[in-house]
């Protein structure tokens, strides 16, 4: 199955390869449901397929926002400019921008977006009837209809299914409470993700608002647990599943480099699942839950927490370690005598370095490690690349 990861921008694109993904998925700065990503201007779209197709791997941009006419008014001048730099689909939702795709530029692939809410196999077929390539499956299917799907399309068009991340309170993603809130329309890029607010509880004829005590942090009575399949990719292979989709353009570099690592060595059988769902719980993430895929109870999918993890994103290796040290840029604070532990797709995962030695780049012996982006050469026993990652336990 190939593995597919989110990239806001080019760096957590490069993150993302270099940790084990097949493919990648981004946005250029228009059409897009993630406007608030960094997302990438036309030459980086070209400068990321290049990249891309230099190590074998495909990219995939996004085209999903709900269309308006207006919204076709430049669509040739993007397509085309998509089209020079070789993506290899476009993801889209909107019914008529995929049939604008399909009659004038027959040549891109066209995956259908989850926000276009296949459910069922005369959707599936549908869609395959339109020349479209893969179908990014609805969140809210269950193994056993995904399966149905997968045998009502047969090798026509590929099914891509989430597999990790945040998900939508509602359906597919269809929500109007950021628009409703604040005028930001989640359905074109902007949503606020007000339903991972903190909420009180006040009654109708009263001013007093009260909290509904879950925990000292407030009250997120709107969230859904984040979704982790890390214990059932063979589940999802059976069923027919050809694509496992990381959810997290917003999320960040520390983000991408711990879950695509870890899928990638649960693909690979590198490490015993235990591990590895131990490994997730070191980076950002709401309470996880396998959502739908088991017909689980909707109530199930209640988050009542902020976010949590187990680990620092510490430093960031810029060179390949050398004669005992390793050149690394700080992103957190450490301290003269902490254990870093190693996140990297080689053999290196999981070793531990005691920071023994900080040189600072005026070759200066230090104590503490500060200064935000500071590079610096620390002690290091194992061999490490660049784009490496080294954290501390929280």
């Amino acid at each position: 199955m190939e593995l597919l990861a989110p990239a806001g921008n080019f760096d957590k694109l490069v993150t993302a390869v270099h940790f084990g993904a097949d493919a990648v998925y981004f946005a250029g700065k228009t059409y897009g449901l993630r406007a608030f990503a960094g997302n990438f201007d036309n030459n980086e779209i070209e400068k990321a397929m290049t990249f891309l197709h230099s190590l074998g791997k495909k990219g995939y941009v996004t085209l999903n926002i709900v269309a308006n006419d207006s919204d076709f008014k430049n669509i040739d001048e993007y397509l085309n400019l998509l089209l020079k730099a070789k993506v290899d689909g476009v993801i889209v939702s909107d019914t008529g921008m995929i049939y604008y795709i399909r009659q004038n530029f027959p040549s891109l692939n066209v995956h259908v977006s989850t926000q276009a809410n296949v459910n069922n196999s005369y959707s599936a077929k549908f869609y395959a009837d339109l020349g479209v390539t893969r179908i990014v499956l609805a969140r809210e299917l269950n193994l056993s209809q995904i399966k149905e799907i997968a045998n009502a399309v047969g090798n026509r068009v590929e099914l891509e299914a989430f597999v990790h991340g945040a998900m939508c309170i509602s359906y597919s993603g269809r929500c109007l409470l950021s628009n409703y809130m604040t005028g930001r329309d989640s359905n074109r890029g902007a949503c606020v993700q007000a339903c991972r607010w903190n909420y009180t509880i006040r009654e109708v004829n009263k001013t007093e608002e009260f909290p509904i005590e879950e925990d000292e942090r407030g009250t997120y009575i709107l969230n859904s647990k984040d979704l982790c399949m890390i214990a059932h990719l063979k589940e999802l292979e059976e069923a027919g599943v050809t694509s496992l989709k990381i959810e997290g353009r917003m999320k960040s570099d520390y983000y991408v480099a711990s879950v695509v690592n870890a899928y990638r060595r649960a693909l690979d059988n590198k490490n015993d699942i235990k591990t590895l769902e131990l490994e997730l719980e070191k980076t950002s993430h709401r309470r996880y839950t396998t959502g739908f895929y088991f017909n689980s109870d909707d109530k199930e999918f209640l988050q009542t927490s902020m976010p949590i993890q187990t680990a620092e994103f510490t430093a960031k290796v810029v060179e390949k370690s050398c004669n005992g040290y390793v050149k690394v840029e700080m992103r957190n604070r450490f301290k003269k005598g902490d254990e870093l532990e190693i996140l990297s797709p080689n053999s290196s995962f999981l070793k531990k370095i005691k920071a023994e030695s900080i040189v600072n780049s005026k070759g200066e012996e230090i104590d503490d490690c500060k200064l935000v982006q500071e590079v610096v050469t620390i002690n290091c026993q194992y061999p490490v690349e660049e784009g490496d990652i080294l954290r501390k336990a929280n």
